[in-house]
């Protein structure tokens, strides 16, 4: 069993950052802590629990090694960056496939920006 990825150490920051500047538009990041969204999602139905708490909630680096012992020439040729743009260049090809919009999901995510930001008024004098 391999775990195949590439040599690249990306933050979360930089992967969303590398998509904004695929996309064209500057990336304007708003962190909300995984906890709260896994807490806040759980009554909508939305499970962050596994994917945010339990994969994606720190960034990491992943260990090649094992691979390269067994294929000492294997190597990624396709740099994120690049990857990143054939991705959404299918993804803006296939809108009806790919673009599927979700109004409720969009609505529950500013109703967690809104209840940030109130709650960050509580503490301003």
């Amino acid at each position: 069993v391999f775990q195949i990825t590439g040599c690249e150490t990306l933050t979360w920051n930089q992967i969303y950052e590398t998509v904004a500047d695929a996309l064209g538009v500057n990336l304007i990041p708003y962190h909300v802590a995984s906890d709260f969204l896994a807490a806040a999602g759980a009554p909508y139905g939305y499970d962050f629990e596994g994917q945010l708490t339990g994969d994606k909630a720190a960034s990491v680096i992943f260990d090649n090694r094992k691979l390269q012992r067994a294929v000492p020439t294997m190597c990624t040729s396709v740099p994120f960056h690049i990857g990143a743009r054939y991705a959404l260049n299918y993804i803006l090809s296939h809108p009806d496939e790919c673009q599927i919009p979700d109004p409720e999901f969009d609505a529950w995510c500013d109703r967690v920006i809104e209840a940030q930001e109130k709650a960050k008024q509580c503490f301003v004098l």
